[in-house]
């Protein structure tokens, strides 16, 4: 059985992804609706559930099925936002923080799932609240889950450039440890900081390709305008797309292609696409799952990176509307959205 491409399926996304193979999808992106923060128009959408527990439930069994359609080294790029309690029967006292989100993520590393990041969408345009006993909320989750310990992540395709002036090279004044001693203050689970201790001595400012962007994202949220009103925006899908989704995979045991790096000093260059199998099969497009398409945002920005994409929803009017807006995107050959940084 072969997961359809480029299609958007209507129904419950649970019942929908049970539908599909096995090993079929190399990465989820999706912003699933939040805990009672919006009515999507259909009887069993989720979201309007009566405690919060209940959410995570629903969310909980839904990442057990996607798992299963994941291949092995496939990674979920999962957006939630938060929401506050009117009353204790939702799961915290009133007018406090549910922490949906960390509830969510605390269930998944009990099932399994290798919680990667927690990357913090940092809003630089939100709308002003009128709230005047807390500060107003200017950031959304997103968390990066891995079935495996090895999996598909493409740092080199979402570095940013660097900023800061590269040091002078220092003349080494004895030879380099293979395994440098670490400092005394260090935790046994701490990174470190020898790499780039290196690659100053060595006159570099960080690693040729640009510097790894972190987990604070910073951007606008979507200027869409149309009837759907909880958007996500192409900027943020595309970033999650390109680190997540592999450009071309084997068609036969859908291992990704990756592209190689050469170094010469200070200079990088990213090489043609190399397959990782010995298969001597076909290559194909990435393929790329939100069962919580929307008004199509994933779709558009897998299409703009050359990846395959397949959706989900349960109500037909947003069926249509993603459709309709992804034919326009086909038609114009540019985005409606304006890109803020």
């Amino acid at each position: 059985m072969i997961a359809p491409r480029n299609r958007i399926l209507l129904g419950d996304a649970l019942d929908r992804v049970r539908q599909l193979p096995d090993d079929s999808v190399d990465c989820v992106v999706t912003s699933p609706p939040y805990f009672r923060l919006r009515d999507y128009g259909h009887a069993d959408q989720l979201g309007l559930e009566a405690h919060v527990d209940r959410w995570v439930d629903q969310l909980q069994q839904l990442m057990s099925e996607l798992r299963r359609v994941l291949v092995p080294t496939g990674t979920i790029w999962l957006n939630l936002g938060d929401s506050y309690s009117v009353k204790p029967a939702e799961g915290a006292a009133r007018k406090s923080l549910l922490l949906g989100p960390e509830r969510l993520a605390l269930r998944l590393l009990d099932d399994g799932w290798l919680v990667r990041n927690k990357i913090v969408w940092a809003k630089t345009n939100t709308v002003p609240t009128s709230v005047s006993d807390r500060l107003a909320t200017k950031h959304e989750f997103i968390y990066v889950l891995a079935r495996s310990p090895r999996y598909f992540f493409d740092l080199d395709a979402v570095r940013e450039p660097h900023v800061s002036r590269p040091p002078k090279r220092k003349t080494p004044t004895r030879p380099a440890s293979r395994k440098p001693n670490r400092p005394a203050w260090l935790g046994p689970n701490s990174d470190g900081d020898r790499g780039l201790v290196t690659l100053h001595a060595a006159g570099l400012v960080g690693h040729p390709l640009g510097k790894n962007p972190g987990d604070v994202w910073q951007l606008a949220v979507s200027s869409y305008r149309g009837p759907h009103f909880a958007t996500f925006p192409i900027r943020l899908a595309e970033r999650m797309i390109r680190a997540g989704c592999p450009e071309r995979r084997c068609s036969r045991c859908r291992a990704a292609y990756r592209r190689p790096v050469h170094r010469l000093g200070a200079v990088a260059t990213r090489l043609a696409l190399r397959a990782r199998c010995q298969c001597d099969a076909a290559s194909e497009p990435g393929l790329v799952l939100d069962p919580f398409l929307g008004s199509g945002t994933t779709a558009i920005a897998a299409e703009s990176l050359g990846r395959d994409w397949l959706g989900i929803d349960i109500n037909p009017d947003y069926v249509a509307l993603a459709a309709d807006r992804i034919d326009g995107e086909r038609a114009t050959g540019q985005r409606k959205e304006v890109i803020h940084e």
